[in-house]
């Protein structure tokens, strides 16, 4: 049976015999760490106006959830990695943070903050880190046309079975292939287990254009909140490790509520597509062929592609968007 914390304390001492089991968890392990044994109370730092700081990313993360949450100086902080107590018994039964049942989340990690004027405060936050020398896209919601399809009709936002339909293209499901049509595979010089963008329904992929374009915002919010059904803590901050550094303390983050990214993305750009064409794997494009990249504001869409799910549909944050924006 997996552990479940009874409480705050308890589920203090399940993480701190699963950190580091997991190397992809190290990044929050070192932070939730870092937070609990500082000493207290704590003055969050200046931050500036910039979202991108440099430093000890423990500290900044501290520092710039006081300053949205509006605590001048913090009594005692709390920090929880869900990815952690997750593993701590493969994950398998739920989990108590607070009081509150938790199975799946998609917050990477849960700070509780006690100010110094009697608030306390819950935030979820929600983790991207690079660990090249320059940065590089990073992934942020991993699905299937059909199930974002779901997940947009939930949050009422409406879409039409032609939609679905042509999505469904893009990602080269079984059935929606040029392969599974000689008619379509007459003449083509690109991949035949996937349509692209441009290929697809065009009904279909004039709502999706629309959809993308007048509901930016809600879409934005739900690709970065909502990744499972009843999650009790949905990020509202997002860090995110931009490059490879030389050191803890040297270490360079990009830190954002959440609305406020949804803001910024907004204000990039909105609904585009981008030209390029494929130059790799087995199906690489012939001179002079090329495809559109569809993406709205700092979100990039497409096709997965991976071995073990191919037909998966991935959005991605822009390479670097946090110095575009």
């Amino acid at each position: 049976m997996a552990l479940n914390p009874i409480d705050e304390t308890h589920a203090l001492q399940i993480q701190a015999g699963t950190i580091g089991r997991k190397a992809g968890h190290a990044f929050e392990d070192t932070i939730t760490n870092e937070i609990n044994s500082l000493e207290y109370p704590f003055t969050p730092s200046k931050l500036g106006g910039s979202h991108v700081h440099s430093g000890d990313p423990a500290l900044l993360l501290l520092s710039a959830i006081a300053k949205g949450e509006g605590v001048s100086v913090v009594a005692k902080a709390v920090a929880l990695s869900t990815g952690a107590l997750a593993t701590s018994e493969a994950g398998k039964s739920w989990l108590h943070i607070n009081g509150v049942a938790v199975n799946r989340c998609k917050s990477d990690l849960v700070l509780t903050l006690h100010a110094a004027d009697g608030r306390v405060l819950t935030v979820g936050v929600s983790t991207k880190q690079c660990n090249n020398a320059s940065p590089t896209n990073a992934q942020l919601f991993f699905t299937t046309a059909t199930a974002f399809a779901g997940l947009l009709q939930a949050n009422n936002i409406s879409v039409s079975e032609k939609a679905v339909d042509a999505l469904k293209e893009f990602c080269g499901d079984v059935g929606f292939r040029p392969s599974d049509s000689e008619g379509t595979l007459q003449g083509r010089l690109s991949d035949p287990r996937r349509f692209f963008w441009e290929e697809i329904d065009p009904t279909g992929r004039k709502e999706w254009e629309l959809l993308f374009g007048t509901k930016q915002n809600e879409i934005t919010r739900l690709l970065l909140q909502k990744a499972y059904l009843n999650d009790p803590f949905v990020p509202t901050y997002v860090l995110h490790k931009t490059k490879k550094a030389a050191t803890w303390k040297t270490t360079e983050v990009a830190i954002y509520s959440v609305e406020t990214l949804i803001s910024l993305s907004a204000a990039y750009q909105g609904f585009v597509t981008k030209a390029y064409s494929v130059k790799k794997g087995s199906h690489k494009d012939p001179e002079g062929v090329s495809h559109l990249a569809p993406r709205f504001g700092i979100i990039q869409m497409q096709r997965g592609g991976q071995a073990q799910h191919p037909t998966q549909l991935q959005f991605n944050l822009e390479a670097g968007y946090f110095y575009k924006i």
